[in-house]
């Protein structure tokens, strides 16, 4: 079983900065990990994603603005999030996938005020 807990939500002014931060418990070996968000009244979209090589990808409106990265040693995985605007206001979600299940984390709000 792996447990995801992620922390560093909050809130910021529009063009300020955060960084999340999502570490994993248990013993299980991770592969991929990735960011989603949900605004309210919208679907859950993936935000980035980060291969067990270090691999990726974004959603276009975050694209140069927003960096995942982990740290394998720790099974932690990070999204800072620069020049923040309103829209990026959401529930942020973090996603684990093992080889035999996907796991997520209780999320955290992330609030821009414009």
């Amino acid at each position: 079983q792996v447990q995801p807990v992620e922390s560093g939500g909050g809130l910021v002014q529009a063009g300020g900065s955060l960084e999340l931060s999502c570490a994993a418990s248990g013993s299980v070996s991770i592969n991929d990990m990735g960011w989603f968000r949900q605004a309210p009244g919208k679907e859950r979209e993936l935000v980035a994603h980060i291969t067990a090589g270090g691999r990726t990808n974004y959603v276009d409106s975050v694209k140069g603005r927003f960096a995942i990265s982990r740290d394998n040693a720790k099974n932690t995985v990070y999204l800072q999030m620069n020049e923040l605007k309103p829209e990026d206001t959401a529930v942020y979600y973090c996603k684990v996938e093992t080889l035999f299940a996907d796991f997520w984390g209780q999320g955290t709000q992330v609030t821009v005020s414009s």
